[in-house]
């Protein structure tokens, strides 16, 4: 792998495939244009979000600014990302309160104490029997 790419470095790139799990794109380090990188930027990191259908999003021989995030020493491919350069990344918290019980569905623990009584009766009754019958 060439010295000139480096992690963290910003690059201009250009798309030149997409498929479902990301986006192809080639770029060079330097003004000359002499040597000509190719990477992926990978679906989860061309935006902060979930992006359900990725063509909605880039296009085809668009022009775009990519931050370069790993590169593997072994195969030599290049994984960039355009979400680590977003100024204002947007944050999805999404908080649901969690019960032990559900009034609607009439389970968890609250039912459980209504009918235990009845139901320590019932074994009682039913052990009694096996008793009887031996």
């Amino acid at each position: 792998m060439d010295k000139n790419v480096k992690i963290g470095d910003v690059v201009e790139a250009e798309i030149i495939g997409l498929q479902d799990y990301g986006c192809f794109v080639k770029f060079h380090i330097t003004a000359e244009k002499i040597l000509e990188y190719k990477g992926l930027i990978h679906i989860s990191e061309i935006q902060s979000g979930f992006i359900k259908n990725i063509h909605e999003v880039v296009k085809l021989n668009q022009k775009i600014k990519a931050q370069i995030i790993d590169i593997d020493e072994y195969s030599g491919k290049i994984s960039l990302s355009m979400r680590s350069l977003e100024e204002a990344p947007k944050v999805h918290h999404y908080y649901r309160k969690k019960y032990f019980t559900d009034n609607r569905l009439n389970i968890g623990f609250s039912s459980l104490d209504k009918h235990l009584k009845d139901w320590v009766r019932e074994n009682e009754a039913y052990l009694s029997q096996q008793q009887k019958r031996k």
